[in-house]
C-alpha cells in the first residue's frame, strides 16, 4: 500500500470516528481522540500525522467530515482548538512510537495520555474566547475526563496489541 492510500485510509476512519458522538454542547465527544492516538502511534509521523492534517484539509474544503458532519465552519467555531489539538496529539504519539515509548506498558499509558491531554490545550484556550476561561474547563475538559480515560486505555491496548503481532 502506497503511503498516500494509507494516509487517505487513516484520514476516512478519522472522518468516520467523529460521527460517533454523544452530543454536548459546545463539544460534542466523540471517539476521534482515540482514532487520533491509534493513527498517529501506529502511522508515524508521516503516514499518521499526514492522515490527521488530511482530515482537517478535507474538512477545511467543505467535505462533512467532522463530527455532526461540519466541515468548514467548525474552523471558526468553540471546537477548532481541538482540530488543531488532534494534530499535536498525532504527533506526540507518533513521536512516542518512534522513539519506542509504546513498547512497554507503564510508559505506553504514560506516551498516551500525555498525547491524548495534549488535546485539550487548544481545545479548552480556543472555548474559552468563546465562554471564558473557567466555563471552558467546565465544558470542554471535565465533562472528558472519564471518556479520555477510557479510549486512552483502548488505544493502549489497541497498539500493544498491534505491537505484538
Amino acid at each position: 500500500m502506497t503511503k498516500a492510500v494509507a494516509i487517505l485510509i487513516g484520514s476516512l476512519v478519522l472522518a468516520a470516528s467523529a460521527q460517533i458522538q454523544v452530543p454536548m454542547y459546545p463539544v460534542p465527544m466523540t471517539m476521534q481522540t482515540y482514532a487520533v492516538l491509534i493513527i498517529g502511534a501506529l502511522g508515524g509521523r508521516v503516514i499518521g500525522v499526514g492522515a490527521i492534517a488530511a482530515y482537517l484539509l478535507e474538512g477545511a474544503m467543505g467535505l462533512p467530515v467532522f463530527a455532526g458532519g461540519a466541515s468548514t465552519a467548525a474552523f471558526f467555531g468553540p471546537t477548532a482548538g481541538f482540530l488543531i489539538g488532534f494534530l499535536i496529539s498525532g504527533a506526540l504519539a507518533a513521536f512516542a512510537a518512534e522513539r519506542g515509548l509504546l513498547r512497554g506498558w507503564v510508559s505506553a499509558i504514560a506516551a498516551l495520555t500525555v498525547a491524548h491531554l495534549a488535546v485539550f490545550i487548544p481545545g479548552v484556550l480556543w472555548l474559552s474566547t468563546f465562554v471564558g476561561f473557567e466555563k471552558a474547563i467546565a465544558v470542554g475538559f471535565v465533562p472528558f475526563i472519564a471518556g479520555t480515560v477510557l479510549k486512552t486505555g483502548l488505544a493502549v491496548l489497541t497498539v500493544r496489541k498491534a505491537d505484538a503481532r
